[in-house]
């Protein structure tokens, strides 16, 4: 198997991508009582551990942009994707560094 170097994309550049009227689609991997206390406009849940069970609900051919609360658990999510032919980019440093709006 190659090893495949992750793609990143900080808060900042995620948050001017969608101030800017751009629509990534976003994951984010974190719990539902997370989840509830806040989360990006637009994003989908699926917690880190149902994410292998779900894999049918996205799509291969989509870049989509992995979020958590500090980054560690979307890097996971980007390497278990990868390796099933998803197209990823892990959000560093997490909703923890995240300086837009949430809902």
């Amino acid at each position: 198997m190659a090893f495949q170097i992750s793609k990143e994309i900080t808060p900042t550049e995620l948050s001017n991508r969608l101030n800017i009227g751009e629509a990534p689609v976003i994951i984010d991997v974190r719990e539902p009582a997370e989840w509830a206390e806040g989360h990006i406009a637009g994003a989908k849940h699926i917690p880190l551990g149902q994410l292998t069970g779900r894999l049918d609900e996205l799509d291969k051919d989509i870049e989509m942009i992995i979020v958590c609360r500090s980054g560690g658990r979307s890097g996971l999510a980007c390497e278990l994707l990868s390796e099933h032919g998803f197209d990823v980019v892990n959000m560093t440093g997490g909703l923890m560094s995240w300086n837009d709006e949430l809902i």
